[in-house]
């Protein structure tokens, strides 16, 4: 192909969503039709998806499963790290067997490798630990005592009887918990992490991440558990899986291979690119204009052009390249007043983790599943704190994740506290010795470690827009998404990219789409949008 027939492609954002573009267009000798270039703002790869080194340990920026239930992104995942065809250096310590890749790496001697990992999740809820997601074991019924049992049962059966209007998220999940246990174990939890009362939230939020989740999906998942026959992932609710892949060093690790493999086939990835203008000619994206650090600007022509940034950012970036004569002449013209209303009303989660490392754990490992440390530790990736009481609202053990995130895995334990927040609030604001002194204070206040000595390390780690919120102007989002899709060579993706909260294979998914689009020409962009809206994506295949 002559180059003068190849198409420019421009993707605004180096997370898993403009990364996953950027492969799809570039792989199977890509290169000879489309010149693709990579603007990041920043100099990391991998978005919320990266992984922060810090004095030999490695932190998971909120905790990232790798499973699906869409093959090609399984697929895509093991093309680019292979499964393990060996045991793993927790593997051999505990003498754990499970399956392994005919074939593949040894993780105790190849770096990239992605490892078989089994969850373990819990609640931490008045002093006590429950099974995530909730369900009705004996050790949830000890804790909550026979009469707040009896309570919580006779609430489910009313919820099954008189059903709410889904209008929003409280109501959304009393259909499917009972009031009684919506009041105890999403209510506090859900405003702790969106800063609103679950009233004012969109019950797609709930329609999203939970789907099917219910009381009688839990029970059931319990029972199937009890047969003999082992089930597949793909038969199992999301948020009930309990294996699932991971990268050795951290979900960065595989994102800052995909980026090495796209500059290696052709694609031009430029860092410190931060772009603020988005320029229009004849009703589609004519150039973006980047600045660095310094202030330089750069602009950017292209024919196609594919965004994850967030939408809010898009909209204002569209406005302030502004419309010169010239221009208007061909039709272009700045976003209309209503649409620049919602996309400036769209809100934001942002996010603080606060690593510790520290010498030894105060619980007890009271469970079935032996673990590594000198004492063994808990067997958990996540504790969920679904106390009110309580500012953090999960912690990561990285030790589980992989063994590999931490340097000295049997003597320390590396984990993580989540804060929600907003940029700017007191606890985003706080110092960074300030904000550990509070995650050791709440740890103590919760019985996890025992005094501030046990502390060995810490780091603190802020991200912006982690989470796109579904309230204030989101219930007119779909303004918004009219007027993006009028420019027919713009494509929107990711979870930022779409305001959308959308797990990393959801993410790869839109841009797979929006590749395949570019590709065949389709005018319609309902496919790039219409991922994780249909409810059996995540229930059934």
């Amino acid at each position: 192909m002559d180059v003068t027939d190849k198409q420019s492609v421009v993707i605004i954002g180096g997370g898993p969503a403009g990364l996953t573009a950027a492969w799809e267009l570039i792989k199977d000798g890509g290169a000879d039709r489309y010149d693709v270039t990579v603007l990041e703002e920043t100099h990391e790869f991998g978005g919320i998806s990266r992984t922060v080194k810090h004095n030999g340990n490695r932190m998971d920026i909120g905790g990232h499963r790798f499973f699906s239930k869409d093959d090609r992104i399984m697929d895509w995942w093991k093309n680019t790290l292979p499964l393990q065809g060996a045991p793993s250096y927790d593997d051999k310590k505990l003498n754990r067997e499970h399956d392994m890749e005919p074939g593949g790496p040894d993780p105790e001697v190849e770096d990239k490798v992605m490892l078989k990992r089994h969850r373990v999740s819990r609640i931490y809820w008045n002093k006590h630990f429950l099974d995530y997601p909730i369900s009705l074991s004996v050790g949830t019924l000890k804790a909550m005592g026979f009469k707040l049992t009896m309570v919580a049962g006779f609430s489910y059966l009313k919820s099954m009887v008189h059903k709410l209007p889904e209008d929003n998220l409280e109501n959304f999940y009393i259909n499917r918990f009972g009031r009684k246990l919506y009041s105890m174990f999403f209510e506090g939890y859900t405003e702790k992490l969106w800063g609103r009362h679950p009233s004012e939230i969109s019950a797609d939020w709930g329609a999203q991440r939970v789907k099917g989740l219910s009381i009688m999906g839990v029970l059931k998942n319990a029972f199937q558990k009890l047969l003999p026959k082992k089930r597949d992932n793909s038969e199992v609710e999301t948020s009930l899986i309990e294996e699932f892949w991971y990268p050795k060093y951290g979900p960065g690790q595989l994102w800052e291979t995909v980026e090495s493999n796209c500059e290696n086939a052709g694609v031009k990835v430029v860092t410190d690119a931060k772009v603020i203008e988005v320029r229009q000619q004849n009703g589609h994206i004519s150039s973006v204009v980047t600045e660095a650090a310094d202030g330089t600007r750069t602009e950017w022509n292209a024919d196609q052009f594919i965004s994850s940034m967030p939408v809010k950012d898009l909209v204002e970036a569209i406005d302030a390249a502004g419309v010169d004569t010239e221009a208007a002449a061909t039709g272009s013209k700045a976003a209309p007043e209503a649409v620049t209303e919602v996309a400036e009303g769209l809100p934001y989660r942002d996010f603080v983790t606060v690593g510790l490392l520290v010498n030894h754990l105060k619980l007890e490992n009271t469970t079935d599943i032996p673990t590594l440390g000198n004492p063994p530790i808990v067997p958990d990736c996540w504790i969920y704190v679904q106390d009110p009481g309580y500012k953090v609202g999960r912690i990561q053990v990285f030790n589980n994740w992989s063994p590999y995130l931490v340097k000295n895995v049997d003597d320390t334990v590396w984990i993580g506290l989540e804060y929600f927040c907003e940029e700017g609030d007191t606890f985003w604001n706080m110092s960074e010795e300030d904000a550990v002194k509070f995650a050791i204070s709440e740890l103590m206040r919760m019985g996890v470690i025992e005094k501030p000595e046990d502390v060995l390390d810490s780091h603190r780690e802020r991200v912006k827009k982690a989470y796109p919120a579904y309230f204030d102007t989101y219930d007119r989002i779909d303004e918004v998404i009219d007027y993006l899709d009028g420019f027919g060579n713009l494509y929107c993706v990711g979870r930022n990219g779409q305001h959308r909260y959308n797990n990393m294979d959801h993410s790869m998914a839109t841009a797979i789409e929006a590749v395949d689009n570019i590709k065949s020409g389709k005018a319609t962009k309902e496919n790039v949008w219409s991922v994780n809206t249909d409810q059996s994506y995540h229930e059934e295949k």
